[in-house]
């Protein structure tokens, strides 16, 4: 079926316009909001600074109203959002170009609006959000060093030579401290990558190794064994059959091996997820204390579910906690290993949510015992108890005693 002519037009009149529309405020990926993913912070500051324009017509509309000066006024809006919005949206390097242009308008303007040296201080303060901090302070220094021939020629108030450079520093210093936040989250966030690829860069290499020693000799061992059997199938039956029962004892035995590897693989360490742990919260702004001892050592079957009630207690900070500082305090005490996680966050953890649900399975496989102290607002602390007589035992047998305990009481 064809398509109706009229509606067909609509479409491609809008869409060379909505595509040079897309492409004219489309973020560069190296600009501002494409190297920080459109943050919100900067989103918000660029509208609310928008507004700023309002004081230039409003302060010398004071004065009485006049084409002389509104004219002008209204044109350099034009300029005033061109540099502005390039500012955040074309490439970082040409940021300087952008506020130049910025204190340019505001220069030229200046004698005939007695409010355009905002100009001047928006350039400064935006400048502040770029890499460089000494371009951000050389800029308020020469911005401040254009505004005194300005403020000579047309009288105005000389407290401006103070106002242009102190706004241009105390608004541009709240934008360097973020500025200064973002880039060290994102460092952060790369060597969290790095830990991690070079961790599984390890894994493999030794897995490699593990996997070399563990079959390489074997496996040389059972192609020995099974070609003299079939050498010796036809001239002595009894002697192939002792060299076939042998390989079956050489792979059985290999087996066992690579069962006991992978085991070794698949279990949970917790030093690494301590690790881990501090990675993903100080990735999130919350700062981890405590840590454990290096003498303490548990058995795989016990540290494996315990790494797990770690990364999950984390992981709720993490996503739910809203907190700042967190710790994590692993001890032995009274023949008893005991793991306190807490935070200083909203509180309100549920009994049986949130995985609290499985952290208890897991340690009531050990023989354990989880404790959950968390008041509204006033931060939430896990308390993981396992008794060492017990630890040192197999998971099912620690559960098996624990169930004979409860019923003889």
């Amino acid at each position: 079926m064809s398509t109706p002519m009229h509606s067909v037009a609509p479409c491609m009149r809008q869409g060379p316009f909505a595509a040079a529309f897309h492409r004219l405020f489309r973020p560069d990926p190296e600009s501002l909001l494409g190297r920080l993913r459109s943050p919100t912070y900067l989103r918000w500051q660029a509208g609310l600074q928008l507004f700023s324009f309002i004081a230039v017509i409003m302060l010398p509309l004071e004065k009485g109203f006049s084409w002389h000066w509104m004219a002008p006024t209204l044109l350099s809006l034009v300029l005033y959002l061109f540099f502005y919005i390039r500012m955040y949206i074309m490439p970082v390097r040409q940021m300087m170009v952008n506020a130049a242009g910025l204190v340019a308008v505001g220069l030229l303007l200046w004698p005939l609006n007695s409010a355009a040296f905002i100009y001047l201080m928006i350039a400064s303060i935006n400048l502040a959000l770029h890499p460089s901090w000494r371009l951000w302070l050389l800029t308020v220094a020469v911005t401040s060093l254009l505004a005194v021939p300005v403020v000579l020629l047309i009288d105005a108030p000389k407290s401006l030579l103070l106002v242009v450079p102190m706004t241009s520093l105390f608004g541009g210093f709240s934008n360097f401290i973020y500025m200064r936040g973002v880039r060290r989250d994102a460092e952060l966030r790369l060597s969290q990558e790095e830990v991690r690829r070079l961790a599984t860069l390890a894994e493999r290499e030794r897995i490699g190794r593990d996997l070399h020693d563990l079959l390489g000799h074997t496996l040389s061992l059972v192609a020995i064994k099974s070609e003299l059997a079939r050498k010796l199938a036809l001239r002595d039956a009894s002697a192939a059959q002792r060299e076939m029962e042998e390989v079956e004892r050489v792979a059985r035995h290999a087996l066992g091996e690579v069962r006991a590897a992978v085991t070794g693989m698949r279990r949970g360490d917790l030093a690494a997820e301590l690790v881990s742990a501090r990675l993903m919260l100080e990735a999130s702004g919350i700062l981890l204390g405590g840590g454990t001892p290096e003498s303490l050592a548990l058995p795989r079957e016990v540290e494996a579910p315990l790494a797990l009630v770690l990364r999950e207690a984390v992981t709720n900070i993490h996503r739910h906690a809203r907190a700042t500082e967190a710790r994590i305090e692993i001890s032995s005490e009274e023949g008893e290993f005991r793991m306190r996680i807490s935070d200083n966050g909203c509180g309100g953890l549920a009994a049986h949510g949130n995985g609290v649900s499985g952290m208890r399975e897991r340690l009531r496989a050990l023989g354990g015992t989880l404790a959950i102290d968390s008041p509204l607002r006033k931060g939430t602390t896990i308390t993981v108890a396992v008794p060492m007589a017990i630890s040192a035992q197999p998971p099912a047998a620690a559960g098996t005693r624990r169930q004979a305990a409860g019923s003889a009481a």
